[in-house]
């Protein structure tokens, strides 16, 4: 994301916070009264809705250094305006068609500033309303807040949620928001409104008791507990978790994340990142990941990253570049999902009694990924190719190993796991792997205990043999299916084999 603020100042003490800028605060249980509400597991679908657009002043058209600031383009930039109660009505139209059942507005507001993200919030509200009054269906809201300003502020204010004065600054900016917002239109589930909170990397410091702040007070003004989920750097209990960057892969956490690709050329600064669409293919396999899951256990809420950040060209709106081919994915994918329907993982690997991955024979219905704090290097030991664990800037040293979805996921199938491995070097390794346990490790089960090797440093190529019993294996394990957490030191491996 890009950061632009364009805010008229009021001043204010960090100990003294202005009033809200909305009405719809103080509010008694009454005022919820007939509000309707998603039920806990029902599936429902949401999606992050960019509103800092606006074509009369040039805001996100053009960068600063005149170049073009976007990826993709809409197909008119007519009336294209936060600004506009029809653009607005555009698109949450499209939403509804899209399946989508909630926008989570991303939210820059900062206390006590009028601002574009003030105004665009009034101009939703407008048009929410007309939509209703014309009979038309209109998305519920939810909040994104985009907690950047919690770093990038008008105030040159760097947020400490250690203090008093950051947790109400947290919190106010909720409550801000919340307060333009009737209730009749939010999100809510459970009789709690839906907030999702971005990277808590912004702040100066985390205090675990700042999201317990939030809970208080947003009762206290709002007559019901919010529902918050969060973002998985953030400390503190929260209802839910979810990761950033669905658009370059689905992140399965409480609230699954999924996207059509990512490419942020358009952006002044950038180095570059490209995960291509694919014409779709990459959006369908998201999708499809997910609705190859038993429905009893995936995600209930998905979403999807993002309706319309033109910028990064994650959006799935309608575009020049796209037409409404993902519009119209997204309300087929979104049906089935709703549905409980299950679809089957076809492939290569179907009636496979093993897969394996080999440094001389290749992938064979398993890969070694490479990314994150999983990485690897080519080597030879002596005249044979093995793959040889490094340090990366995450911490900890891991071998990640991927599965053909076609072979095994969310089967409960009881599987043996075998790595030949260099008996030097590192000291042991452990497996850990995506369980159908939910109790078996963070996150559900996907990082649970499979057993440990010891390494004896007899210098000699050797087998380990482990036997996993509840193995779910649906890539929750970053992006893998089970990896090798390695202890003091590094680890050569030049075989992975996977029989059933």
């Amino acid at each position: 994301m890009i950061f632009y603020f364009a805010l008229t100042c009021c001043t204010f003490s960090m100990t003294s916070f202005p009033s809200p800028p909305g009405t719809y605060i103080n509010l008694d249980k009454k005022d919820l009264d007939g509000v309707f509400s998603y039920r806990q597991n029902q599936p429902i679908v949401g999606t992050y809705f960019f509103y800092w657009y606006n074509i009369y002043t040039k805001e996100h058209f053009i960068n600063h250094d005149g170049t073009d600031a976007l990826v993709d383009h809409p197909v008119s930039e007519e009336d294209f305006s936060y600004t506009s109660v029809n653009w607005w009505m555009r698109e949450m139209r499209d939403v509804v068609l899209a399946g989508i059942d909630f926008i989570a507005p991303v939210y820059w507001g900062v206390p006590g500033y009028d601002s574009w993200s003030f105004q665009g919030v009034t101009r939703m509200v407008e048009a929410w309303d007309k939509l209703i009054s014309e009979g038309k269906n209109a998305p519920r809201i939810g909040l994104f807040y985009d907690t950047s300003t919690l770093r990038h502020n008008p105030p040159h204010k760097h947020i400490d949620l250690t203090t008093q004065e950051g947790k109400e600054w947290l919190y106010n900016t909720i409550r801000d928001y919340f307060s333009l917002v009737p209730p009749r239109m939010w999100a809510i589930l459970e009789g709690r409104p839906i907030i999702l909170l971005y990277s808590a990397a912004f702040a100066a410091k985390q205090d675990p008791a700042a999201l317990d702040f939030v809970y208080k007070s947003f009762e206290k003004d709002f007559a019901c507990l919010p529902y918050i989920v969060k973002e998985v750097s953030w400390q503190g209990n929260a209802d839910a978790t979810y990761a950033w960057g669905g658009a370059l892969g689905p992140q399965w956490h409480d609230v699954l994340a999924l996207g059509p690709g990512y490419d942020h050329h358009a952006v002044p600064g950038r180095k570059p990142l490209v995960v291509d669409r694919e014409d779709g293919k990459f959006y369908q396999r998201a999708w499809e990941s997910l609705l190859a899951q038993n429905p009893k256990r995936r995600p209930s809420i998905v979403m999807v990253e993002t309706w319309n950040e033109l910028h990064e060209g994650t959006d799935i709106c309608e575009t020049r570049e796209y037409g409404r081919q993902y519009i119209e994915m997204t309300a087929q994918y979104a049906a089935q999902f709703k549905s409980g329907t299950q679809i089957p993982q076809i492939g290569s690997y179907n009636n496979a009694k093993e897969v394996s991955w080999d440094s001389i024979e290749g992938e064979k219905g398993a890969k070694l990924l490479n990314s994150g704090d999983g990485l690897i290097e080519s080597i030879k030991e002596g005249d044979i190719p093995a793959v040889r664990s490094v340090s990366n800037p995450h911490g900890g040293r891991y071998i990640y190993v991927a599965l053909d979805d076609s072979f095994i996921y969310d089967q409960d199938m009881t599987v043996s796991i075998q790595v030949t491995y260099l008996d030097k070097s590192c000291e042991s390794f452990r497996l850990e792997y995506d369980s159908s346990d939910p109790l078996g490790s963070v996150r559900q089960g996907a990082f649970k205990f499979g057993g440990e090797q010891t390494i004896e440093k007899s210098g000699q190529w050797k087998t380990a043999t482990f036997t996993v019993k509840d193995g779910r294996f649906v890539n929750r394990c970053n992006g893998g299916d089970f990896r090798f957490p390695i202890i003091g030191g590094d680890l050569t491996i030049r075989r992975v084999v996977v029989k059933r």
